[in-house]
């Protein structure tokens, strides 16, 4: 990858402060809010024991790669296309493909970060305990971040435009925020419906990161869940993917 053309990406996204708030800021912003609910602080025998505030965390952390990956990222690619910039690369030496990887680096990233601001936030500010299985934990948010980056390519494919990237972007968001858990945590679905979003990229990595938040193992079948859809839709990207 180029790194000149990185270090370009990471100039032109710190001058998208509307990109960056959604990132970086609201995730944490919400996960604020919540915490200041009293309600939130009390022990849930439907959650396990643990407070509504605890099973946040997750979801907020999921929030910002959710937000980077299928919302910013395939706009941003898909402006590069509409503007022709994909086009006029491609006959310099640098290829287009070292565009779409630093544009892969600079959100996965900038996920991360916003992963790690809420997690201490979480700890400082409520009392949250940090993972108790910290290599699962790492394990199953860095899949996670590869399945958001993913889909949000599948959108790029699939948008000639960035209004239509933009539609296709919030059509997937709001789904994608359920499966996390942001309106009701994954532990307090019904039964079956907690089934049906294990099998979705979000759900899975959720319940995922709760297990590893509580000290236990994500879990193959979630990790599996997370690689089979990183893999189905890293073919579709590619197989639909146009540079013009």
């Amino acid at each position: 990858m180029n790194t000149a053309v990185l270090r370009t990406e990471l100039r032109l996204l710190r001058r998208e402060p509307g990109a960056l708030f959604w990132m970086l800021a609201f995730p944490t912003l919400l996960l604020v809010i919540l915490g200041s609910i009293p309600a939130f602080h009390e022990h849930e025998a439907g959650l396990g024991g643990l407070r509504t505030i605890d099973v946040y965390v997750p979801v907020t952390v999921l929030l910002g790669l959710i937000v980077g990956g299928v919302q910013a990222m395939p706009q941003t690619l898909t402006g590069y296309r509409e503007q022709g910039i994909l086009r006029r690369m491609s006959t310099t030496p640098v290829r287009p493909a070292a565009l779409l990887s630093a544009q892969m680096v600079v959100y996965a990233a900038a996920a991360l970060v916003s992963a790690l601001t809420a997690l201490l936030v979480g700890r400082l500010a409520f009392g949250v305990r940090l993972p108790e299985q910290p290599f699962g934990y790492v394990l199953a948010l860095v899949l996670a971040v590869l399945a958001a980056l993913a889909l949000g390519a599948v959108i790029c494919a699939l948008s000639r435009t960035t209004k239509i990237a933009a539609a296709i972007g919030s059509a997937v968001f709001f789904p994608a925020m359920f499966c996390a858990g942001v309106w009701l945590p994954v532990q307090a679905m019904p039964d079956v419906l907690a089934r049906i979003v294990g099998w979705t990229p979000f759900g899975a990595a959720a319940e995922a990161l709760n297990r590893a938040a509580a000290g236990d193992w994500p879990g193959w079948t979630h990790l599996g869940v997370l690689v089979v859809w990183t893999v189905l839709l890293t073919a579709a990207a590619s197989r639909w993917f146009r540079w013009e």
